[in-house]
């Protein structure tokens, strides 16, 4: 088992391929989802993300889907563990069962970013992580997180820095807000989530982000709040 949230979430991972990390509990904590909300995470993975999600907001309705039924199944031992009921299911993300084919208030993905360069050795891996070989590139995967959410909903997403200009592209900017993830103070980011609000016409916001760490390694006192305590990320979208 792996602890996130300072032990406040417990997750059982694969032992070899993807295996989720800061990424999954950033894209939680940015996701700005309020009690009663309907909730679809895209490529679930074993549910680090929406289980994180779900330690900070109580009262979600949340359904993750994964295309790898082992994942599924890690998943739903996991939300058994910490005793949360979520719904996830095996299932082609594009190809969606009829009833779970309709609009969700809040939509989150972490999708496939990497390009072939970056291929991992591990089947599994390269799988999660790189979308080269696959039937679908990063902005089909923005452009059906996008479709799957609410008019006035939000579709978060975290991805590499380096493909802001596809992200931009494929969801165009109004609505978008993009929040970078510094590794320290003075260095290009890593990573950044995207996030947009559907039907806004609001500008393109580029915010601030946030740094991960402090000159001796150690994490920020912001980042140490999000990755330990399961503090929210400040988004505020556009038009707010």
């Amino acid at each position: 088992m792996t602890a996130f949230l300072d032990g406040q979430v417990i997750a059982e991972q694969p032992g070899s391929g993807f295996r989720s990390g800061l990424d999954a509990v950033m894209l939680a904590a940015a996701v700005p989802a309020k009690p009663g909300e309907n909730v679809l995470e895209l490529g679930a993975g074993a549910g680090t993300a929406s289980l994180c999600l779900m330690a900070r907001v109580a009262g979600l309705t949340l359904t993750g889907v994964e295309f790898d039924p082992a994942l599924v199944a890690l998943a739903k031992g996991n939300a058994a563990a910490n005793a949360v009921s979520a719904n996830f299911v095996a299932a082609d993300a594009f190809a969606l069962p009829a009833e779970l084919k309709r609009d969700y208030d809040q939509v989150l993905c972490n999708p496939p970013f990497h390009e072939e360069d970056n291929l991992p050795p591990d089947p599994a891996r390269a799988r999660a992580l790189n979308e080269s070989g696959q039937d679908h590139d990063l902005a089909q995967w923005l452009k059906l997180g996008l479709q799957r959410t609410v008019s006035s909903g939000f579709f978060t997403a975290i991805l590499r820095a380096d493909r802001m200009d596809e992200a931009v592209a494929a969801l165009g900017g109004r609505g978008l807000t993009i929040f970078p993830l510094w590794p320290r103070a003075g260095v290009p980011a890593k990573r950044i989530i995207v996030q947009i609000r559907k039907g806004s016409r609001a500008p393109l916001a580029l915010l601030p982000g946030l740094i991960l760490h402090q000159e001796n390694g150690n994490w920020t006192p912001e980042a140490d709040a999000v990755l330990r305590r399961g503090t929210a990320l400040a988004l505020p979208y556009p038009g707010r």
